[in-house]
């Protein structure tokens, strides 16, 4: 069996792929080189309709050869794309790849025909496909999130065990047959192996599925204790403020790369201190919502109650789920502390991802709290306050129900970079070999797993760093089509 070429059948479409990409290229440095020497040509004219004219002379003609550059290059990669899905591996590697990826190629259509078609009604998720950087980023986060969940979650494209070696495949070139194969076993290694052996096409997806795992929900923790804390900080000021303040700047002021190393740290895990702090850190989601449902049907207790006895049951038995390990919150020489038996814990969380979850929560939090802080200093001076004031409105409601949603424009902008953040820690700590087991399939283990045979076999190290660049540029994107979007509120 002869080894597959990048794109085999379709290669005739090679020399226009390379022109277009060159002419996108031109159009950018041409972009950037207008908006740097080229005076503004004057105020813009307007439309009978009421929109702006666009931009004349110079100005206007490298806007549309970036446009048209733009879209020539999105429609190869499309054809490409549906060339392979049809032709699969006929048409090389990247066939192989399109036609291994379908399930992913359909839920992405699938969800942007639905927000397209209803995104009046959606509010600033549905503006968000008014902004093609939005679209793209948003594109890009969600192929991932999708590759995460299909292939790691339900193994549906992942071609070869990520962890097994298979014969006569080390440090194999991508598109390499294997030799021996039995059938029913996918025919190739598409993207190579590794300095062991093992698939790195299958190692970059359920590498995906860990960073859907922990990324946003450990951002989604850290903004849970930087809200909680931040609200009442600005909202009261005085000794709160700080003293909240002075331990955030603390927690800042230490380098975090050295504080990612402290917390995962065999010796710092054996003492017992990541599963204390997660005990902490973990029980601001549920203080969270208690008083968020608490203040919002105070006077409706016979709504209030049940309700919270409803979603702080569930949330508290995930709680202990989460802190929970082998039967205990925390287990070493010295003390035990029991935790859910194992029947009861449904949440597998290992006491490697758990250290690293905790790390990333602990690294985040302080700086959301200070984004709260000072967004809760700025709207508690609001006319719409005074008046919620004024209504008798207690203060955690005013907190909660007033100041919250009036700030969730840069809480959600920041949301999307500070996933990209995360992102970005948890290959740190995978090339360091920190926190996760040493055969992890994460990004930053492969990557440095990779790295010591990089100038003779680099794919080896190139793929997984691909998709950790990609994921971190769509998250980059789509927070800009965000802030772009709720600027217009």
């Amino acid at each position: 069996m002869e080894p597959l070429t990048w794109t085999g059948t379709l290669s005739g479409l090679n020399v226009a792929f390379f022109a277009v990409a060159a002419a996108l290229a031109l159009a950018i440095i041409a972009r950037l080189a207008v908006s740097v020497f080229v005076s503004d040509s004057g105020p813009l004219g307007v439309n009978a309709d009421g929109t702006l004219m666009a931009p004349s002379g110079v100005t206007g003609l490298s806007a549309k050869a970036l446009h048209y550059s733009f879209f020539a290059v999105i429609t190869m990669v499309l054809i490409y794309l549906l060339g392979g899905v049809i032709l699969g591996t006929k048409a090389g590697i990247l066939g192989g790849l399109s036609r291994l990826m379908w399930p992913v190629w359909v839920a992405l259509i699938a969800l942007f025909a639905v927000s397209i078609t209803f995104k009046r009604k959606l509010g600033l998720y549905g503006k968000l496909f008014d902004s093609t950087i939005g679209m793209v980023g948003f594109g890009l986060v969600m192929f991932w999130v999708f590759t995460g969940v299909l292939g790691g979650a339900f193994d549906m494209l992942i071609t070869h065990d990520p962890l097994s070696p298979v014969s006569g495949m080390k440090n194999a070139l991508p598109g390499t047959p294997l030799s021996g194969a039995e059938a029913g076993d996918f025919q190739w290694f598409l993207l190579g192996g590794d300095n062991l052996a093992r698939d790195v096409f299958s190692r970059v997806v359920k590498g995906a599925w860990i960073v859907v795992k922990i990324a946003p929900m450990a951002t989604l923790f850290a903004f849970m204790v930087g809200i909680t804390l931040g609200l009442p900080a600005g909202y009261y000021s005085g000794r709160l403020d700080t003293v909240l303040s002075f331990l955030a700047n603390l927690i800042l002021a230490f380098p975090v790369i050295l504080l990612f190393y402290l917390l995962v740290t065999p010796e710092i895990a054996a003492t017992g201190i990541p599963n204390v702090m997660a005990a902490v850190l973990f029980s601001f989601p549920i203080v969270f919502c208690a008083v968020l449902l608490n203040a919002r049907y105070y006077t409706r207790p016979t709504v209030r109650t049940p309700l919270l006895i409803v979603v702080l049951g569930g949330l508290v038995w995930a709680y202990l789920s989460l802190i929970s390990n082998d039967g205990s919150i925390v287990a070493n020489d010295s003390y035990r502390v029991p935790g859910l038996p194992a029947f009861a814990d449904w949440i597998d969380m290992g006491s490697g991802l758990l250290t690293v979850f905790v790390a990333v929560v602990f690294v985040n939090a302080p700086t959301v709290f200070r984004i709260v802080r000072g967004l809760a200093l700025d709207i508690k001076t609001r006319d719409y306050v005074a008046a919620a004031q004024t209504r008798g409105e207690g203060p955690w409601y005013i907190m909660l129900w007033e100041i919250l949603p009036n700030a969730r424009g840069p809480l959600i902008v920041d949301f999307c970079l500070r996933i990209g953040y995360t992102t970005i820690l948890l290959g740190t700590l995978g090339f360091f070999g920190l926190g996760l087991e040493s055969e992890s399939p994460d990004w930053g283990t492969t990557i440095n797993s990779g790295r010591r045979l990089l100038s003779i076999y680099p794919h080896a190290a190139m793929a997984p760093a691909f998709a950790l660049m990609t994921l971190v540029l769509g998250l980059n994107l789509l927070a800009d089509g965000l802030r772009e979007e709720s600027l217009r509120d």
